[in-house]
Formats: structure tokens, C-alpha cells, sequence
């Protein structure tokens, strides 16, 4: 029987970009073929998008988070390779954002109405005026995405690590958002429900809102980091769940596995 061919995964990187490689490894593991691919490289076409099939913007601090965090990677991304990003989702190409890659697409407007150059809401500075670096729980959501609507309702636990992870829309943008079915994580206390409370909601997010797809359900991105949870080993208390036979099911890999199933269906 003949092998599907591995769905093609551009990670792209620039200056202060640090978690390119957790990413990488995620999409490696859930069977994509994955490449770092820095944003020089697609500017000056030594790289074409159009080769890919999914589209990762890692998390850390592009150009040092100058300005705002995510501002100038998106500004560049506007600028210089508006037409080939697109082309890539006209094409149904997949797309993820990570912390600072969900900062950059919120700033370059495809999230969360894919209005290119025109932001319609913002992440903003945590309400704790920290940086927040530990596990949350969150919900996925019943929401448009199209390669995680096999999780709806399912709790999961992913860390943050961010100081710029509030998201915040006016009432208008905020209203169509939830009536688009757009919103696909929240943030949740012990008991499962959406909470504004610290320090189950890190930031203040209103709505409790953790991540969000847009209107095709092929963008996604979100706050906490899904590929810092594919491994047994990157959970604090994996020896005592082992040793109490326990073990732990990364809960982080099923984004990437089905959006490399989706791609390979595609």
C-alpha cells in the first residue's frame, strides 16, 4: 500500500525567536516533516510558502519584542510577504500561532476576521503586571476550528510563559467573536467553568478567552504552549504518576496531530 506522502510544516524564526525547535519537534512527532525556515529566506524567495502545507509561528520574542510584542514580525510580515501569506490560506493552507506567533497574527489582523494590516483586537500587558510562567487549565471550546473539533469539551493543561497574554477586543469585535464561534480555548477554574479570576486566568483575558481561530477555522492561535505538553517527561510530576501508576497522556500533541491529519486529507 502506498505511503501518504507527510504533510510539508514551515516553522518560521527571526531574531528572538526561541521556541522554533519545541515546535518543530511537535509537528515532528505528530508525523509532519517540519523545517525552520527564517523570515530573510521567504523575503528574499530562497523559501516559497506555497511548498508547504501548514504555517507555525513559534513562540519567544521576536526582535525583543520592541514596540509591542509581535508588532515588527507582523509589520514585516504585512509588508513584505502579505501576497504569499494569502495565497498560502486561499490555497487552505494551515496556520498556528504560539504566544508571541498569536501576538503577531492578532497584529497582523488575520486573527481574528483576517483583515490583513487591520487589527481588531489586541494582546495587551497581564492584569498581574508580571510574567506568568506555569500550567493553566483550559477548555476547548465547540468553535469553527477545523482540526480540533474532535476535542470539544475536552480540559486540558498547557503552560504559559508570557507578560503580554491579555487578549482584549472593543464589545462590538468582542460580540462577534463569540457569535462566530471563533473562540476555541479558555481559560478554566477547578471545576471546569470560564473564569476571570487570577491565577487560573494568568492575564485577565476577557471572556476568559485563550486562543481563537478565524471564520475558516484554518488559523489558530493561542496563549499557552501546546508543544511544551507532547511529552510525558515535560510535566513536573511525571515520575511520581509513574511510579503511581498514572502515566500521563501529553494532552499538547492532539492540536498538532490533527492538523497534520487534516493537511494529509486535504
Amino acid at each position: 500500500m502506498k505511503e501518504i506522502l507527510k504533510p510539508k510544516v514551515l516553522i518560521l524564526k527571526t531574531g528572538g525567536t526561541n521556541c522554533d525547535d519545541e515546535m518543530r519537534y511537535a509537528f515532528d512527532k505528530a508525523r509532519g516533516i517540519s523545517e525552520v525556515v527564517h523570515v530573510n529566506e521567504l523575503r528574499w524567495k530562497e523559501k516559497k510558502l506555497s511548498d508547504y502545507n501548514i504555517l507555525g509561528l513559534p513562540g519567544g520574542f521576536s526582535y525583543g519584542d520592541d514596540v509591542r510584542s509581535g508588532k515588527i514580525l507582523a509589520l514585516e510580515l504585512t509588508s513584505y510577504l502579505g501576497d504569499q501569506i494569502n495565497d498560502f490560506i486561499n490555497h487552505r493552507g494551515l496556520v498556528l500561532g504560539v504566544c508571541n506567533g498569536f501576538q503577531v497574527l492578532v497584529r497582523t489582523g488575520l486573527l481574528p476576521f483576517g483583515t490583513m494590516g487591520e487589527m481588531q483586537a489586541t494582546l495587551t500587558d497581564n492584569d498581574s503586571g508580571k510574567f506568568e510562567c506555569r500550567p493553566v487549565n483550559l477548555k476547548i471550546t465547540d468553535s469553527k476550528c477545523v482540526f480540533i473539533k474532535d476535542a470539544k469539551g475536552k480540559i486540558v493543561s498547557y503552560p504559559v510563559a508570557h507578560g503580554e497574554g491579555k487578549f482584549f477586543a472593543r464589545q462590538t469585535e468582542l460580540q462577534k467573536i463569540e457569535s462566530e464561534k471563533l473562540v476555541v480555548f479558555r481559560y478554566v477554574d477547578i471545576l471546569g467553568n470560564p473564569t476571570q479570576k487570577y491565577p487560573q486566568n494568568p492575564n485577565g483575558a476577557v471572556n476568559a478567552i485563550a486562543g481563537i481561530c478565524d471564520s475558516s477555522g484554518m488559523i489558530l492561535g493561542l496563549m499557552p504552549h501546546p508543544e511544551r505538553a507532547v511529552r510525558e517527561t515535560q510535566y513536573p510530576n511525571w515520575r511520581r504518576r509513574r511510579i503511581e501508576g498514572q502515566p500521563i497522556k501529553p494532552e499538547g500533541i492532539i492540536i498538532f496531530e490533527n492538523m497534520v491529519n487534516h493537511a494529509k486529507q486535504m
